[in-house]
């Protein structure tokens, strides 16, 4: 679950992205074990069925998208509404790498979601065609499968506002001062909301966990695959626990890394709450690590006087904005990459040291908009809509300003870096317009293997006991902990302990007895500042808590 800075004005109105179909229904048996019988059940065997007769057109990807051969590219076909399949449908974008084995060697398709609600998939297939390390040896029993989730990219896009006006800066700092500053907040995400019902209303109902479970059984069937191979990251965790519930005897292996906690109680509005503390405490170990390598970054020889630091910067950035763009919003939204990722540690450090050198150009780079990439600002403003769509119309959300309030100034007192950011970021919830939905009971079904867990126990998006409940729920899962590490996205990190069983599983369907502790990956190395700027790491797109 990524997150963004806080919202800007809401958009002028645009017809959303529908594609209209008449199919015929053919019968099928119902797939979803918890609602057998139910319209949505058939709807979903019914799209399957169709799925799997008419497969999936290879083609060379559009030019556009980015991906060369011998990537593919192709479109599935599914209905907006499951209970209506024979009404509107849209098409949801995909694309693959062939096995590099052996047809001996080939084990079917492996799909991937790298998390959100809002991301893209559709890069999954460059760790065949780069010949990523970690993924050599599985790349050899699978395609590698990606795809844009409805309303994503290039399946049917949903837009909330105009995407200029969404990266427009500095916004308003998300720390408020005064009930004025709270009201301007709530007014913004009222807009927005409304935004969301005025440029993609059409889908907006349907951009639900549930649906988005249901198109991948549909891809799965288009695949030719009778059973599903998955890899879920982040959010994509919790997709593929409802898929789980959902169509147990259609899984046949499952990988889940860095857990969304799948109980009712805490999706949505508990499991944003709970991750503001998270996020602290990995700020906390963050500023503990520049401060062990202040000979490099001269930021501050302590973590006390790595907050001071931090501080004067945001006042120094609400007074006057860095070069007019980047104020403490801009700074939240760069910053926040550190407590995400180890991987950032030292860039994101690197950007600090820059500035305080007298060099700012990195950190205005890194933190402050970019008006004329209108590719990257649709796609960040597309991420953000999905994102707040899915959140909002999965569960239901409190409508009281009071709770809000009363919940969040509690929580900011001991976790002040990230909670009202991410308040104003969900409170579009509060004033949604259309029905909010209740979540699935995840659990185990019939048919359901072993699925694999792997969890750090210090991950800021999605904290350790989602992983426990999951592992809790599914029966006869297995649980590999990272211990005393926090890198969100553990299966991308180099670690034998870890590596070696992620191999086994997809390879040979094989689990240790018991779970498994792993140490941490190694400690990320300090990199010598320098006058360029620092990658800019993931987009700051939300990461569902």
């Amino acid at each position: 679950m990524r997150k963004t800075a806080a919202l800007g004005a809401a958009g002028t109105m645009v017809t959303g992205a529908l594609l209209a179909g008449a199919i015929s229904a053919t019968p099928a048996s119902a797939g979803e074990q918890h609602q057998r019988g139910s319209a949505e059940a058939r709807g979903v065997a019914t799209a399957a069925a169709r799925a799997a007769k008419k497969g999936i057109d290879w083609q060379e990807c559009p030019a556009d998208w980015g991906f060369k051969s011998p990537i593919q590219c192709g479109y599935v076909t599914v209905p907006v509404d499951y209970a209506r399949p024979n009404g509107r449908t849209i098409k949801i974008a995909v694309d693959r790498a062939v096995s590099t084995g052996s047809k001996k060697e080939r084990q079917g398709s492996l799909v991937y979601n790298p998390g959100g609600p809002g991301g893209s998939g559709m890069k999954f297939p460059n760790r065949i065609t780069t010949k990523s390390p970690l993924w050599v040896k599985t790349a050899k029993a699978y395609d590698f499968v990606g795809f844009d989730p409805r309303g994503v990219g290039h399946s049917a896009p949903i837009s909330c506002m105009d995407p200029q006006e969404f990266v427009k800066a500095p916004k308003a700092d998300p720390v408020p001062d005064s009930e004025a500053d709270k009201r301007a907040q709530r007014k913004l995400a009222k807009e927005y909301a409304d935004g969301c019902a005025e440029r993609s209303g059409g889908l907006l109902p349907y951009m639900t966990t549930k649906n988005t479970a249901r198109d991948l059984d549909v891809i799965r069937a288009a695949l030719g695959d009778k059973k599903l191979n998955y890899l879920g990251v982040s959010y994509g965790t919790y997709l593929g626990a409802v898929y789980g519930t959902l169509f147990p005897n259609h899984v046949r292996r499952m990988l889940v890394d860095s857990v969304v906690d799948p109980s009712r109680e805490k999706v949505w509005y508990q499991a944003n709450l709970d991750q503001d503390i998270a996020f602290e405490t990995r700020w906390g170990d963050w500023k503990k690590w520049v401060a062990k390598n202040d000979a490099t970054y001269h930021i501050g020889a302590t973590p006390e006087k790595v907050q001071a630091a931090w501080e004067k910067l945001r006042a120094t950035a609400k007074k006057n904005p860095i070069s007019g763009v980047v104020g403490p919003a801009e700074l939240t939204g760069f910053f926040q990459n550190a407590p995400y990722y180890d991987s950032m540690w030292a860039s994101v450090a690197e950007v600090w040291s820059a500035y305080l050198s007298g060099n700012s150009k990195p950190l205005v780079e890194n933190a402050g908009p970019n008006l004329l990439d209108l590719a990257g600002n649709a796609s960040a403003e597309n991420g953000n809509a999905v994102y707040t769509a899915v959140e909002c119309t999965d569960a239901k959300w409190p409508t009281s300003w009071k709770k809000w309030d009363r919940d969040n100034t509690r929580i900011h007192q001991q976790a002040p870096f990230m909670t009202w950011s991410n308040a104003w970021m969900n409170l579009p919830c509060a004033t949604w317009p259309v029905k909010q939905q209740r979540p699935v009971d995840v659990k185990t079904g019939k048919g359901l293997p072993s699925v694999l867990i792997v969890q750090s126990t210090r991950d800021a998006a999605t904290p350790y006991g989602g992983a426990v409940e999951l592992h809790h729920r599914f029966k006869g899962s297995r649980l590999i902990t990272e211990r005393d590490a926090g890198s969100h996205g553990v299966t991308g990190q180099v670690n034998p302990c870890i590596n070696s069983r992620v191999d086994a599983y997809f390879l040979e369907g094989k689990t240790d007895a018991k779970d498994v502790t792993c140490a941490p990956h190694a400690t990320p190395q300090p990199a010598k500042p320098t006058a360029k700027a620092a990658a800019k790491g993931a987009s700051l797109l939300p990461v569902a808590p």
